[in-house]
């Protein structure tokens, strides 16, 4: 058994397709394929069900998968621990960041970590929610800036500040007259929307609940790939949108396509804070980027102290 076994068999079980997970990896089907049944046959038992267009992880398969990510967790702490001895503020932290926080924010952020930490790179990736938390657990990323709650076990989570969300309108909406908008008056808009996956999009979905709307009604949904493709589609007239305060904020109140207004009090918010691995060594890096975190001070935000 190897580590690059236990690697194959965790992609496997996240994208489910032999074909995926060795491209995931970096090598060929076939390699991806013997490696796996060479360790099926080693540990006496089947991990995965095959079928034509989809592999299923089996009851121990899953026991396995977990126990292997695990195992790999902790084979990273080993570099973990020894850069940790050198410096904690020398060499490369691995960045995880939500799609919807990331264009906003890493302007903002890279500088003042360039000019705090400057032996810092950073590597980055931007992904869903689920995928980064993944990513956390197996030791792929050292920490990810992410929208909060985050409860999941060996993951420790630390509020950074809360962001407001505001009504992206575009030029001549009726709601434009409005100086704040109160959720019920989003019933009868077409309202865009990120697709599922997204955390934002599941915000959005609680804020126009019955609740908080008229019993038994619903928005009209539309959906968009990303926030910068959905204010396209507001600005040519397809509908409205909630969008956090980052991401339009900056937008001129003499734009020829776009208005922006806020929420009537209490303005809904979200949360957003970094999450690491609570063995993760680094402690001091982590109060450094909570620290750029603070002084990026995006428009729309409250610090929590």
């Amino acid at each position: 058994m190897t580590l690059t076994e236990l690697r194959y068999i965790i992609a496997l079980a996240q994208e489910r397709h032999f074909g995926r997970a060795a491209d995931k990896c970096s090598v060929s089907q076939p390699t991806l394929s013997v490696a796996v049944k060479k360790l099926e046959e080693e540990l006496g038992v089947i991990l995965f069900e095959r079928a034509p267009q989809e592999v299923r992880v089996t009851g121990i398969g899953t026991q396995v998968v977990a126990q292997a990510e695990r195992v790999l967790a902790e084979c990273a702490r080993v570099a973990e621990v020894a850069t940790a001895g050198r410096d904690p503020l020398v060499g490369p932290l691995r960045l995880g960041c939500i799609y919807t926080i990331g264009p906003y924010l890493l302007p903002r952020l890279v500088p003042l970590l360039r000019e705090s930490a400057p032996a810092i790179p950073l590597i980055i990736e931007e992904n869903f929610t689920y995928r980064l938390l993944e990513k956390l657990k197996n030791g792929e990323l050292d920490v990810a800036i992410l929208a909060l709650p985050v409860e999941e076990p060996g993951l420790v989570a630390q509020p950074v500040y809360d962001e407001m969300f505001r009504v992206l309108l575009p030029v001549g909406h009726p709601l434009v007259k409005c100086k704040s908008i109160v959720p019920a008056q989003l019933l009868d808009a077409a309202l865009l929307m990120l697709g599922p996956g997204n955390c934002f999009r599941d915000q959005v979905l609680d804020l126009c609940t019955p609740a908080n709307l008229q019993a038994g009604a619903s928005p009209h949904i539309l959906e968009g790939s990303s926030l910068e493709t959905i204010r396209h589609m507001v600005a040519s007239g397809v509908g409205i949108t909630v969008m956090p305060a980052s991401a339009v904020d900056g937008i001129s109140v003499k734009d020829p396509l776009l208005r922006v207004r806020p929420f009537a009090e209490p303005q809904p918010t979200r949360r957003v804070g970094l999450v690491w691995r609570n063995s993760f060594p680094r402690y001091q890096a982590i109060d450094v980027m909570r620290r750029a975190l603070l002084a990026a001070r995006l428009p729309g935000t409250r610090p929590i102290r």
